[in-house]
């Protein structure tokens, strides 16, 4: 079950992390990102999504709480990047 609970934050992690990308394109561009620092940082989410799965499979079950306060981090994060007034 916690590793079924893992996946489904990572999930919403990446929708996340999508949202804020999409919206947020010409913002970071504008701050001289370059267009791989999205992918980089994707890619970086997925590390996180992969070492959380890894660590619940191998038995540490309560990982998954430690993944779903960074779930809960990352969509305070969002939230205040997404509804930020313009």
């Amino acid at each position: 079950m916690a590793l079924i609970l893992a996946w489904l934050l990572g999930v919403t992690n990446f929708t996340l992390q999508a949202a804020v990308l999409d919206q947020r394109q010409r913002w970071l561009t504008g701050m001289g990102w370059p267009r791989w620092a999205g992918r980089a940082s994707m890619a970086a989410e997925f590390a996180v999504l992969v070492g959380a799965l890894l660590l619940v499979h191998a038995g540490f079950a309560r990982w998954v709480w430690l993944y779903a306060g960074y779930t809960l981090a990352n969509a305070g994060g969002a939230w205040l990047l997404l509804n930020q007034r313009q």
